[in-house]
C-alpha cells in the first residue's frame, strides 16, 4: 500500500513538473511576442501614408497608361507615349490617376480648352460665393476683375471685384487634378487653368503659361 501511495506520488511530482515545464515555454515564448509587439507599436495608432501623386521614380522603360486626344491607347513607354502624343517627354503630365495607376497623357488634354464666356453665356454671381477667398492685404491692392468658374459645360460668375490671385485661389485653392485633366476659370479676359501640380494662365485662351505653382495639399499660394 505505501509502495502505491509512493509511486502515486511521484507520478503527480513528474505531471506537476511537466505542467511547469509548459507553463515556462508558453510564458517565454508570449514574452518574446510582446517585445515584438512593443516595436510594432512604437508607430502612432491610425498611421497616415502620404503617397505622391507623381511617383518619385520612374522607370522610363516601364508601360504606363497613355491617352491620346483624350483616349486611352494602352499601356506604353513614356516615349512611345510621347511620339504618339506628337510631343517631348517633357511635355506629358505623369502621375496617379484615381485608380493608383500610372497614368501619362498632354497637359488638359482630357479636358479641353472651352470657348471664352460671354454676357449670354455666364450665369450670374451668387451671393456668398467669394466668402471663400483667404484675405490678404497686399494681394487686395492690385487690380480686380471678373472671377469665373467653368463647371458643368457653362460658366458661372464668382465675384466682380477679386484680384488675380484672390480669384486663383477661390477657384483651385486645395483642388488637385489627375494627369491630363484640367479645370478652367476666367480672370477678366484672361483664362485660369488648373492641371496637375500648377495654376496657367493665358491671355488669347489658347496659349498658356506657369502662373503659380500648387503646394503640399494641392494649396495654392497667393500671386504677387
Amino acid at each position: 500500500m505505501a509502495g502505491m501511495d509512493q509511486k502515486r506520488w511521484i507520478g503527480i511530482s513528474a505531471g506537476a513538473a511537466v505542467a511547469i515545464a509548459v507553463a515556462v515555454f508558453l510564458a517565454l515564448g508570449l514574452s518574446k511576442g510582446h517585445k515584438d509587439d512593443k516595436k510594432m507599436n512604437d508607430q502612432p495608432p491610425g498611421l497616415t501614408f502620404t503617397v505622391a501623386d507623381t511617383p518619385a521614380t520612374l522607370d522610363s522603360k516601364k508601360p504606363l497608361r497613355c491617352y491620346v486626344n483624350g483616349a486611352y491607347v494602352g499601356d506604353l513607354t513614356l516615349a512611345d507615349c510621347a511620339k504618339k502624343n506628337g510631343v517631348a517627354a517633357q511635355a506629358l503630365d505623369v502621375g496617379l490617376d484615381d485608380n493608383g495607376n500610372v497614368v501619362a497623357a498632354p497637359t488638359g488634354s482630357l479636358t479641353p480648352v472651352p470657348g471664352a464666356p460671354t454676357s449670354a453665356t455666364a450665369n450670374p454671381a451668387t451671393p456668398g460665393d467669394a466668402a471663400e477667398v483667404v484675405p490678404d492685404t497686399q494681394a487686395a491692392q492690385g487690380p480686380t476683375a471678373t472671377c469665373m468658374r467653368y463647371s458643368g459645360n457653362e460658366w458661372n460668375r464668382l465675384s466682380d471685384t477679386l484680384t488675380l490671385g484672390q480669384c486663383a485661389r477661390l477657384l483651385y485653392d486645395g483642388r488637385c487634378v489627375s494627369p491630363g485633366s484640367a479645370q478652367y476659370g476666367r480672370w477678366g479676359e484672361k483664362t485660369l487653368r488648373l492641371v496637375p501640380h500648377r495654376v496657367e494662365i493665358s491671355d488669347d485662351n489658347a496659349t498658356f503659361r506657369t502662373l503659380v505653382e500648387q503646394g503640399q495639399g494641392c494649396a495654392v499660394p497667393m500671386v504677387k
